[in-house]
Protein backbone atom coordinates (compact mmCIF):
# COMPACT_ATOMS: atom_id res chain seq x y z
CA UNK A 1 0.00 0.00 0.00
CA UNK A 2 0.82 3.60 -0.65
CA UNK A 3 1.92 5.14 2.60
CA UNK A 4 3.80 8.67 1.81
CA UNK A 5 0.68 10.55 1.80
CA UNK A 6 -1.81 8.90 3.09
CA UNK A 7 -5.61 9.57 2.88
CA UNK A 8 -8.42 11.29 5.13
CA UNK A 9 -10.50 7.86 5.24
CA UNK A 10 -11.95 6.85 8.53
CA UNK A 11 -9.39 5.29 10.95
CA UNK A 12 -9.79 1.72 12.13
CA UNK A 13 -12.06 0.96 14.70
CA UNK A 14 -9.62 -1.56 16.65
CA UNK A 15 -10.42 -1.09 20.61
CA UNK A 16 -12.35 -3.11 22.81
CA UNK A 17 -13.65 -2.31 25.98
CA UNK A 18 -10.66 -3.52 27.56
CA UNK A 19 -8.31 -2.19 24.86
CA UNK A 20 -10.34 1.52 26.09
CA UNK A 21 -10.15 0.53 30.13
CA UNK A 22 -6.48 -0.09 29.44
CA UNK A 23 -5.64 3.69 27.67
CA UNK A 24 -8.07 5.18 30.39
CA UNK A 25 -6.43 3.76 33.22
CA UNK A 26 -3.15 4.07 32.05
CA UNK A 27 -3.41 8.01 31.49
CA UNK A 28 -5.09 8.65 34.70
CA UNK A 29 -2.22 6.15 36.71
CA UNK A 30 0.50 8.42 35.35
CA UNK A 31 3.19 9.89 36.99
CA UNK A 32 0.65 12.50 39.14
CA UNK A 33 -0.09 9.37 41.47
CA UNK A 34 4.25 9.69 42.82
CA UNK A 35 3.62 12.84 43.71
CA UNK A 36 -0.20 14.83 43.83
CA UNK A 37 -0.58 13.85 47.48
CA UNK A 38 2.30 15.87 48.63
CA UNK A 39 0.70 19.68 47.54
CA UNK A 40 -3.03 18.36 47.45
CA UNK A 41 -1.63 17.41 51.34
CA UNK A 42 -0.70 20.70 52.37
CA UNK A 43 -4.10 22.46 50.98
CA UNK A 44 -5.77 19.65 52.57
CA UNK A 45 -4.48 18.41 55.54
CA UNK A 46 -6.45 15.09 57.32
CA UNK A 47 -9.33 16.15 55.00
CA UNK A 48 -7.14 14.58 52.02
CA UNK A 49 -9.31 12.00 51.35
CA UNK A 50 -12.41 14.26 51.76
CA UNK A 51 -10.62 16.40 48.58
CA UNK A 52 -10.11 13.29 46.54
CA UNK A 53 -13.79 11.93 46.96
CA UNK A 54 -14.94 15.47 45.66
CA UNK A 55 -12.32 15.34 42.67
CA UNK A 56 -13.97 12.04 41.97
CA UNK A 57 -18.05 12.65 41.83
CA UNK A 58 -16.60 15.66 39.87
CA UNK A 59 -14.66 13.49 37.54
CA UNK A 60 -18.21 10.79 37.77
CA UNK A 61 -19.94 13.68 36.29
CA UNK A 62 -17.57 14.31 33.72
CA UNK A 63 -16.99 10.47 32.22
CA UNK A 64 -21.14 10.00 32.88
CA UNK A 65 -21.75 13.52 30.41
CA UNK A 66 -18.47 12.53 27.82
CA UNK A 67 -19.73 9.01 27.94
CA UNK A 68 -23.00 9.72 26.74
CA UNK A 69 -22.00 12.48 24.19
CA UNK A 70 -19.22 9.76 22.77
CA UNK A 71 -22.31 7.20 22.08
CA UNK A 72 -24.13 9.81 20.35
CA UNK A 73 -20.80 11.27 18.26
CA UNK A 74 -18.77 8.40 18.03
CA UNK A 75 -15.97 10.41 16.32
CA UNK A 76 -12.50 10.92 17.29
CA UNK A 77 -11.98 14.70 19.18
CA UNK A 78 -13.81 14.24 22.23
CA UNK A 79 -15.13 17.04 23.67
CA UNK A 80 -14.59 19.36 20.56
CA UNK A 81 -16.93 17.70 18.56
CA UNK A 82 -19.65 17.93 21.07
CA UNK A 83 -19.18 20.95 21.89
CA UNK A 84 -19.07 21.64 18.04
CA UNK A 85 -22.03 19.78 17.48
CA UNK A 86 -24.18 20.34 20.81
CA UNK A 87 -23.55 24.28 21.42
CA UNK A 88 -21.90 25.68 18.17
CA UNK A 89 -18.22 26.06 16.42
CA UNK A 90 -16.88 28.31 18.88
CA UNK A 91 -17.55 26.20 21.68
CA UNK A 92 -15.99 22.88 20.33
CA UNK A 93 -13.25 25.03 18.89
CA UNK A 94 -12.65 26.48 22.37
CA UNK A 95 -12.11 23.25 24.02
CA UNK A 96 -10.01 21.15 21.36
CA UNK A 97 -7.47 24.74 22.20
CA UNK A 98 -7.99 24.19 25.98
CA UNK A 99 -7.39 20.45 25.67
CA UNK A 100 -4.33 20.18 22.68
CA UNK A 101 -2.71 23.74 24.55
CA UNK A 102 -3.21 22.47 28.20
CA UNK A 103 -1.91 18.93 27.25
CA UNK A 104 0.46 19.22 25.12
CA UNK A 105 2.23 20.96 28.28
CA UNK A 106 1.83 17.70 29.97
CA UNK A 107 3.19 15.40 27.38
CA UNK A 108 6.38 17.79 27.90
CA UNK A 109 6.17 17.44 31.78
CA UNK A 110 5.37 13.47 31.94
CA UNK A 111 8.45 13.11 29.24
CA UNK A 112 10.79 15.41 31.77
CA UNK A 113 9.45 13.40 34.75
CA UNK A 114 10.37 9.92 33.41
CA UNK A 115 13.70 11.23 32.54
CA UNK A 116 14.65 12.97 36.14
CA UNK A 117 14.09 9.74 37.90
CA UNK A 118 16.13 7.76 35.59
CA UNK A 119 18.76 9.85 34.86
CA UNK A 120 18.85 13.49 36.13
CA UNK A 121 21.93 14.92 34.22
CA UNK A 122 20.45 13.95 30.65
CA UNK A 123 16.91 14.82 31.85
CA UNK A 124 16.08 16.96 28.68
CA UNK A 125 17.91 15.14 26.12
CA UNK A 126 16.41 11.41 27.72
CA UNK A 127 12.82 13.15 27.80
CA UNK A 128 13.35 14.07 23.65
CA UNK A 129 14.04 10.45 23.03
CA UNK A 130 11.57 8.99 25.56
CA UNK A 131 8.57 11.47 23.24
CA UNK A 132 10.36 10.09 19.59
CA UNK A 133 10.20 6.86 20.52
CA UNK A 134 6.34 6.27 22.01
CA UNK A 135 5.25 8.50 19.10
CA UNK A 136 7.08 5.63 16.96
CA UNK A 137 4.77 3.24 18.48
CA UNK A 138 1.80 5.30 18.29
CA UNK A 139 2.60 5.75 14.44
CA UNK A 140 2.44 2.34 13.90
CA UNK A 141 -0.95 1.72 14.89
CA UNK A 142 -3.06 1.72 18.33
CA UNK A 143 -2.66 -2.39 18.69
CA UNK A 144 1.14 -2.18 19.27
CA UNK A 145 0.09 1.73 21.64
CA UNK A 146 -2.56 -0.44 23.66
CA UNK A 147 -0.08 -3.62 24.69
CA UNK A 148 2.87 -1.22 25.54
CA UNK A 149 -0.01 0.44 27.61
CA UNK A 150 -0.97 -2.63 29.21
CA UNK A 151 2.52 -3.66 30.31
CA UNK A 152 3.37 -0.16 32.13
CA UNK A 153 0.12 0.11 33.96
CA UNK A 154 0.73 -3.66 35.16
CA UNK A 155 4.14 -2.57 36.47
CA UNK A 156 2.56 1.01 37.82
CA UNK A 157 0.14 -0.99 39.90
CA UNK A 158 2.01 -3.89 41.20
CA UNK A 159 4.95 -0.99 42.57
CA UNK A 160 1.14 0.92 43.89
CA UNK A 161 0.03 -2.59 45.57
CA UNK A 162 3.32 -2.88 47.52
CA UNK A 163 3.63 0.23 48.93
CA UNK A 164 -0.04 0.30 50.14
CA UNK A 165 0.79 -3.39 51.44
CA UNK A 166 3.56 -2.41 53.28
CA UNK A 167 1.82 1.28 54.85
CA UNK A 168 -1.48 0.03 56.06
CA UNK A 169 0.05 -3.55 57.08
CA UNK A 170 2.88 -2.18 59.29
CA UNK A 171 2.73 -0.33 62.65
CA UNK A 172 4.17 2.51 61.16
CA UNK A 173 0.49 3.62 60.00
CA UNK A 174 -1.82 5.97 62.05
CA UNK A 175 -5.50 6.18 62.08
CA UNK A 176 -5.33 9.62 63.67
CA UNK A 177 -3.87 11.41 60.70
CA UNK A 178 -7.51 10.91 58.93
CA UNK A 179 -9.04 12.59 61.70
CA UNK A 180 -10.78 15.41 59.94
CA UNK A 181 -11.94 16.99 63.48
CA UNK A 182 -8.25 18.18 64.23
CA UNK A 183 -7.87 20.62 61.70
CA UNK A 184 -10.45 22.40 58.97
CA UNK A 185 -8.64 23.61 55.74
CA UNK A 186 -11.29 25.88 55.28
CA UNK A 187 -13.48 25.93 51.49
CA UNK A 188 -10.81 27.34 49.51
CA UNK A 189 -7.66 24.49 51.01
CA UNK A 190 -10.20 21.82 50.09
CA UNK A 191 -11.59 22.40 46.95
CA UNK A 192 -7.60 23.61 45.76
CA UNK A 193 -6.61 19.98 46.82
CA UNK A 194 -9.67 18.79 45.18
CA UNK A 195 -8.38 20.72 41.99
CA UNK A 196 -4.88 19.33 42.15
CA UNK A 197 -6.41 15.62 42.09
CA UNK A 198 -9.06 16.33 39.60
CA UNK A 199 -6.11 16.45 37.34
CA UNK A 200 -4.95 13.18 38.45
CA UNK A 201 -8.20 11.65 36.99
CA UNK A 202 -8.60 13.18 33.84
CA UNK A 203 -6.99 10.37 31.74
CA UNK A 204 -10.40 8.73 30.82
CA UNK A 205 -11.11 11.57 28.53
CA UNK A 206 -8.48 9.81 26.49
CA UNK A 207 -11.11 6.91 25.75
CA UNK A 208 -13.96 9.46 24.65
CA UNK A 209 -11.50 11.03 22.29
CA UNK A 210 -10.43 7.45 20.49
CA UNK A 211 -14.19 7.23 20.09
CA UNK A 212 -13.30 6.77 16.15
CA UNK A 213 -11.48 3.78 16.77
CA UNK A 214 -13.32 1.79 19.20
CA UNK A 215 -15.97 -0.69 18.34
CA UNK A 216 -19.41 -0.89 18.92
CA UNK A 217 -19.13 2.42 20.84
CA UNK A 218 -22.34 3.41 21.82
CA UNK A 219 -21.59 0.60 24.86
CA UNK A 220 -17.44 0.61 24.87
CA UNK A 221 -17.35 3.57 25.19
CA UNK A 222 -19.71 4.38 28.53
CA UNK A 223 -18.47 1.31 30.16
CA UNK A 224 -14.93 1.54 29.37
CA UNK A 225 -15.00 4.99 31.32
CA UNK A 226 -16.71 3.80 33.93
CA UNK A 227 -14.73 0.72 34.64
CA UNK A 228 -11.66 2.73 34.48
CA UNK A 229 -12.54 5.89 36.09
CA UNK A 230 -13.71 3.48 39.74
CA UNK A 231 -10.60 1.01 39.64
CA UNK A 232 -8.50 4.36 39.65
CA UNK A 233 -10.15 5.55 42.06
CA UNK A 234 -10.04 2.85 44.45
CA UNK A 235 -6.46 2.80 43.69
CA UNK A 236 -6.27 6.57 44.37
CA UNK A 237 -7.81 5.71 48.17
CA UNK A 238 -5.58 3.41 48.77
CA UNK A 239 -2.58 5.31 47.95
CA UNK A 240 -3.64 8.28 49.26
CA UNK A 241 -4.99 6.78 52.93
CA UNK A 242 -0.98 5.10 52.67
CA UNK A 243 0.75 7.97 52.33
CA UNK A 244 -1.38 10.24 54.87
CA UNK A 245 -1.23 7.70 57.38
CA UNK A 246 2.26 6.93 57.54
CA UNK A 247 3.46 10.12 56.94
CA UNK A 248 1.12 12.77 58.34
CA UNK A 249 0.54 16.14 57.23
CA UNK A 250 3.75 17.96 57.45
CA UNK A 251 5.93 15.06 56.55
CA UNK A 252 3.62 14.14 53.20
CA UNK A 253 3.45 18.37 52.65
CA UNK A 254 7.35 18.23 52.37
CA UNK A 255 7.79 15.05 50.64
CA UNK A 256 9.42 14.99 47.03
CA UNK A 257 8.81 11.85 46.68
CA UNK A 258 5.59 10.76 48.83
CA UNK A 259 5.78 7.19 48.07
CA UNK A 260 9.24 6.67 48.27
CA UNK A 261 9.34 8.41 51.72
CA UNK A 262 6.30 6.21 52.77
CA UNK A 263 8.81 2.38 52.15
CA UNK A 264 11.24 4.43 54.14
CA UNK A 265 9.02 5.23 56.83
CA UNK A 266 7.83 2.04 56.91
CA UNK A 267 11.06 -0.22 56.95
CA UNK A 268 11.23 -0.93 53.19
CA UNK A 269 14.04 0.69 51.80
CA UNK A 270 14.48 -1.94 49.42
CA UNK A 271 11.56 -0.69 47.81
CA UNK A 272 12.57 2.39 46.79
CA UNK A 273 14.54 1.41 43.22
CA UNK A 274 10.73 -0.71 42.69
CA UNK A 275 9.01 3.07 42.95
CA UNK A 276 11.23 4.64 40.89
CA UNK A 277 10.70 2.33 38.48
CA UNK A 278 7.19 2.37 39.03
CA UNK A 279 6.87 6.42 38.43
CA UNK A 280 9.60 6.23 35.23
CA UNK A 281 6.86 3.73 34.06
CA UNK A 282 3.60 5.79 34.94
CA UNK A 283 5.29 8.42 33.12
CA UNK A 284 5.60 6.76 29.96
CA UNK A 285 2.01 5.27 30.00
CA UNK A 286 0.84 9.13 30.25
CA UNK A 287 3.14 10.09 27.86
CA UNK A 288 1.76 7.42 25.50
CA UNK A 289 -1.66 7.82 26.34
CA UNK A 290 -1.48 11.63 26.05
CA UNK A 291 0.38 11.77 22.56
CA UNK A 292 -2.62 9.25 21.29
CA UNK A 293 -5.40 11.64 22.85
CA UNK A 294 -4.13 14.80 21.77
CA UNK A 295 -3.16 14.10 17.93
CA UNK A 296 -6.89 12.85 17.79
CA UNK A 297 -7.82 16.05 18.77
CA UNK A 298 -5.93 17.74 16.26
CA UNK A 299 -6.76 15.67 13.64
CA UNK A 300 -9.91 16.70 14.17
CA UNK A 301 -10.07 20.54 14.58
CA UNK A 302 -7.46 19.91 11.26
CA UNK A 303 -10.26 18.74 9.08
CA UNK A 304 -13.02 21.34 10.37
CA UNK A 305 -10.14 23.78 9.40
CA UNK A 306 -9.18 25.27 12.51
CA UNK A 307 -5.57 23.82 12.15
CA UNK A 308 -4.04 22.96 9.03
CA UNK A 309 -6.08 20.71 6.92
CA UNK A 310 -2.86 18.47 6.04
CA UNK A 311 -3.09 17.31 10.04
CA UNK A 312 -6.11 15.23 9.14
CA UNK A 313 -4.69 12.82 6.81
CA UNK A 314 -5.07 9.57 7.91
CA UNK A 315 -2.35 6.65 7.16
CA UNK A 316 -3.01 4.27 4.82
CA UNK A 317 -1.59 1.43 6.68
CA UNK A 318 -1.41 1.73 9.94
CA UNK A 319 -5.09 3.70 9.99
CA UNK A 320 -3.73 6.51 12.48
CA UNK A 321 -3.97 10.08 12.31
CA UNK A 322 -0.02 9.97 11.41
CA UNK A 323 0.65 13.45 10.64
CA UNK A 324 -1.29 14.94 13.76
CA UNK A 325 1.18 12.38 15.83
CA UNK A 326 4.06 13.63 14.01
CA UNK A 327 3.73 17.43 14.66
CA UNK A 328 2.32 16.70 18.13
CA UNK A 329 5.51 14.80 18.41
CA UNK A 330 7.59 17.20 17.37
CA UNK A 331 5.72 20.17 19.65
CA UNK A 332 6.08 18.13 22.80
CA UNK A 333 9.99 17.83 21.99
CA UNK A 334 10.36 21.63 21.38
CA UNK A 335 8.61 22.41 24.91
CA UNK A 336 10.85 19.74 26.47
CA UNK A 337 14.52 21.26 25.16
CA UNK A 338 13.27 25.05 25.25
CA UNK A 339 10.42 26.19 27.83
CA UNK A 340 10.20 26.72 31.77
CA UNK A 341 7.60 23.99 32.54
CA UNK A 342 7.12 25.30 36.49
CA UNK A 343 3.58 25.83 35.98
CA UNK A 344 2.74 23.56 33.71
CA UNK A 345 1.06 21.46 35.36
CA UNK A 346 -1.60 24.06 36.93
CA UNK A 347 -1.84 25.59 34.08
CA UNK A 348 -2.68 21.88 32.67
CA UNK A 349 -5.66 21.38 35.47
CA UNK A 350 -7.20 24.72 34.65
CA UNK A 351 -7.27 24.03 30.72
CA UNK A 352 -8.94 20.27 31.53
CA UNK A 353 -11.63 21.60 34.14
CA UNK A 354 -12.57 24.33 31.11
CA UNK A 355 -12.39 21.09 28.69
CA UNK A 356 -15.19 19.47 30.62
CA UNK A 357 -16.99 22.35 31.92
CA UNK A 358 -17.75 22.62 27.56
CA UNK A 359 -18.84 18.72 28.03
CA UNK A 360 -21.15 18.96 30.57
CA UNK A 361 -22.90 22.03 29.03
CA UNK A 362 -22.87 20.03 25.79
CA UNK A 363 -24.83 17.00 27.69
CA UNK A 364 -27.14 19.62 29.01
CA UNK A 365 -28.34 19.85 25.18
CA UNK A 366 -29.16 16.26 24.43
CA UNK A 367 -32.53 15.46 24.22
CA UNK A 368 -34.60 12.56 26.26
CA UNK A 369 -34.27 10.53 23.58
CA UNK A 370 -30.60 10.54 23.19
CA UNK A 371 -30.38 8.93 26.20
CA UNK A 372 -29.64 12.22 27.99
CA UNK A 373 -28.24 11.59 32.09
CA UNK A 374 -30.10 12.64 34.91
CA UNK A 375 -29.89 16.28 35.07
CA UNK A 376 -28.33 16.71 38.17
CA UNK A 377 -25.38 14.64 36.84
CA UNK A 378 -24.19 17.59 34.35
CA UNK A 379 -25.20 20.68 36.34
CA UNK A 380 -22.85 19.15 39.12
CA UNK A 381 -20.46 18.82 36.48
CA UNK A 382 -20.64 21.96 35.17
CA UNK A 383 -20.45 24.01 38.71
CA UNK A 384 -17.94 21.59 39.97
CA UNK A 385 -15.19 22.01 37.19
CA UNK A 386 -15.92 26.05 37.68
CA UNK A 387 -15.72 26.17 41.11
CA UNK A 388 -12.43 23.82 40.96
CA UNK A 389 -10.84 25.97 38.31
CA UNK A 390 -11.08 29.17 39.97
CA UNK A 391 -9.75 27.08 42.98
CA UNK A 392 -6.42 27.10 41.50
CA UNK A 393 -3.50 28.77 42.47
CA UNK A 394 -3.61 32.23 40.80
CA UNK A 395 -1.22 32.06 38.50
CA UNK A 396 -2.40 28.91 36.81
CA UNK A 397 -5.81 30.65 36.79
CA UNK A 398 -4.23 34.27 35.34
CA UNK A 399 -2.57 31.64 33.16
CA UNK A 400 -5.54 29.83 31.76
CA UNK A 401 -7.72 32.38 31.40
CA UNK A 402 -5.26 34.47 29.00
CA UNK A 403 -4.63 31.24 26.83
CA UNK A 404 -8.03 30.63 26.27
CA UNK A 405 -8.67 34.48 25.63
CA UNK A 406 -5.84 33.89 22.83
CA UNK A 407 -7.54 31.42 21.19
CA UNK A 408 -11.49 32.51 21.26
CA UNK A 409 -9.34 35.96 19.62
CA UNK A 410 -8.05 33.53 17.22
CA UNK A 411 -10.77 31.78 16.40
CA UNK A 412 -12.45 35.08 15.63
CA UNK A 413 -9.89 36.64 13.79
CA UNK A 414 -10.18 33.36 11.53
CA UNK A 415 -14.10 33.92 11.35
CA UNK A 416 -13.78 37.93 10.37
CA UNK A 417 -10.84 37.47 7.81
CA UNK A 418 -11.48 34.13 6.06
CA UNK A 419 -8.97 35.07 3.79
CA UNK A 420 -6.43 33.56 7.04
CA UNK A 421 -8.38 30.17 6.65
CA UNK A 422 -5.89 27.14 6.42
Amino acid sequence: MTTSSGSQARPSRVLGTADAVTLGASAMVGAGVFAVFAPAAEEAGAWLLVALLIAAVVAYCNATSSARLAARHPESGGTYVYGRERLGEMWGYLAGWAFTVGKTASCAVMALTFAAYVAPAWSRPLAVGAVVCLTAVNYTGLRKSTGVARILLALVLAVLAAVVAVALGGSEADARHLDVSTQWPGFFGLLGAAGMLFFAFAGYARIATLGGEVRDPSTTIPRAIGLALAGVFVVYLLVGASVLTVLGRERLAASAAPLADTAVATGWPQLVPAVTAGAAAASLGALLALILGVSRTVAAMAADGHLPRFLARVHDRFGVPHRAELAVGAGVCVLVLAADLGDAIGFSAFGVLAYYAIANASALRLGPDENRPPLLVPVVGLAGCVVLAFSLPLNSVIAGVGVLALGAALWWVRRVLPGLRS
